[in-house]
C-alpha cells in the first residue's frame, strides 16, 4: 500500500516533466474550450431561445470550416420564426457553395407568405445560377413594369415604317410577372423587351396607312400580345401598354426621291454615251471623207492618162469647185471683232 502511495505521489509530482507536460495540454485545452464558449455562447443562446436548435459542436465546426457562423444562425433563427424548417447543414452546404444565405431565407419567407410554392432545393438552385431569387419573389408578387425599347441602350423610341411609307415612332411599356418554374434557364428582360420591339415593328408595318394606328394604337397592343412573346423567357407578360406614337419621316417620299435621282443619273449617263458615240462616228465620217478627197486628185491624173478626161473638162471641174467654196463662204455668217 505504501508503495502504490509513493507511485501516485510520484507521478502528481510537479517537477515531474511529463506531469508538467501533461497540466499544460490540460490547461490549454481548458482554456480554448472557455474562449470557443465565450465567443459561441451569444449565438448559441439566441439559437437556443429561438428553438432554432444549433449545437455547440455545430457551431464549432462551421468556425473550422470558415464559414460565417453568424450569417447561418441569423438566418435559421429567421427562418425558424417565419414557421419555415431548416436545417443548418443545409444553410451551411449552400453558404459553402458560395450561395446568398440571407437572400435564399428572405425569397422563402416571401413566397410562403404570397402562397407561392417555392422549395429549398428550387432557391438554392437559382440563387447560385447567379439570379436574384428575392427580386424574383417580389417580382412574382408585385409585377414590374419594363420600358420598351429600354433607355439605357441609347434608344428613346421603336421606329417602323407604315405602307404608305410614313414613319412612327412608338414608345411601350411591358408589366410582366417572374415565372418561379422557368426562372433557371429562362430569357432575361433583354429577350422580353427585344421580342417586343420586333412586334410592334411587325404590327406597324403591316398597316395599310399610318392613320389607322394613329386612331387604334390599342391595335399594336393586342396584336403583339397575342404572340405570346413570353415563352422560354422567366416572366409572363400581363400587358402591353403603348405609351405614346409619333409621326416620323416621309421615308417613301425619301425613298422615291432618291430612285428618282438615281434614274436621273443613270439617264444622264445613257445621253452622255450616246453623245460620245456620236462624236466618234462624226469623227469616223469626217475622216472617210478626207479619205476619199485624197483619192480625187489620183482618180482625176487617172482618167488623163487613159484619155478619159480632157483639159477643158479639167478647167469646167474646177470652176464649179470654184463656185462651191464662194457660196459656201458667202453662206457662212461673219464673225464679229
Amino acid at each position: 500500500m505504501s508503495d502504490l502511495t509513493s507511485i501516485i505521489a510520484a507521478s502528481l509530482d510537479p517537477k515531474n516533466p511529463v506531469v508538467l507536460a501533461f497540466f499544460i495540454v490540460v490547461g490549454l485545452a481548458v482554456l480554448v474550450l472557455v474562449l470557443l464558449f465565450m465567443k459561441f455562447f451569444r449565438l448559441w443562446l439566441q439559437a437556443w431561445l429561438s428553438r432554432a436548435d444549433v449545437k455547440f459542436s455545430e457551431l464549432i465546426g462551421m468556425w473550422l470550416r470558415r464559414v460565417d457562423t453568424r450569417t447561418i444562425v441569423l438566418s435559421k433563427i429567421t427562418a425558424i420564426q417565419a414557421g419555415i424548417k431548416l436545417t443548418t447543414q443545409d444553410l451551411e452546404s449552400h453558404y459553402l457553395a458560395g450561395g446568398r444565405v440571407p437572400n435564399v431565407v428572405r425569397a422563402l419567407i416571401a413566397a410562403n407568405r404570397a402562397n407561392i410554392e417555392l422549395t429549398l432545393q428550387t432557391a438554392t438552385a437559382i440563387d447560385l445560377a447567379g439570379r436574384d431569387i428575392l427580386d424574383a419573389v417580389q417580382t412574382s408578387v408585385n409585377p414590374k413594369v419594363i420600358d420598351c425599347p429600354d433607355p439605357k441602350k441609347g434608344r428613346d423610341t421603336v421606329d417602323a415604317v407604315a405602307q404608305d411609307g410614313i414613319q412612327l415612332r412608338a414608345k411601350a411599356r411591358v408589366t410582366v410577372r417572374a415565372n418561379i418554374e422557368r426562372l433557371i434557364g429562362g430569357a432575361t428582360e433583354e429577350t422580353v423587351i427585344a421580342r417586343v420591339g420586333e412586334g410592334i415593328v411587325t404590327t406597324i408595318g403591316s398597316a395599310v396607312a399610318y392613320k389607322s394606328v394613329l386612331e387604334n394604337p390599342d391595335r399594336i397592343s393586342k396584336a403583339v400580345l397575342a404572340k405570346g412573346l413570353d415563352a422560354g423567357t422567366a416572366f409572363e407578360i400581363l400587358s402591353i401598354d403603348i405609351a405614346d406614337v409619333d409621326v416620323g419621316e416621309n421615308v417613301g417620299a425619301q425613298l422615291q426621291a432618291a430612285q428618282a435621282e438615281a434614274d436621273m443619273r443613270r439617264a444622264k449617263a445613257e445621253a452622255e454615251k450616246r453623245r460620245a458615240m456620236a462624236v466618234a462616228r462624226e469623227q469616223e465620217m469626217r475622216a472617210l471623207v478626207v479619205e476619199n478627197e485624197a483619192k480625187v486628185p489620183l482618180a482625176i491624173a487617172e482618167a488623163f492618162r487613159q484619155g478619159h478626161l480632157g483639159i477643158m473638162d479639167y478647167y469646167r471641174l474646177k470652176n464649179i469647185s470654184a463656185d462651191t467654196e464662194m457660196r459656201e463662204s458667202i453662206a457662212k455668217p461673219k464673225k464679229k471683232e
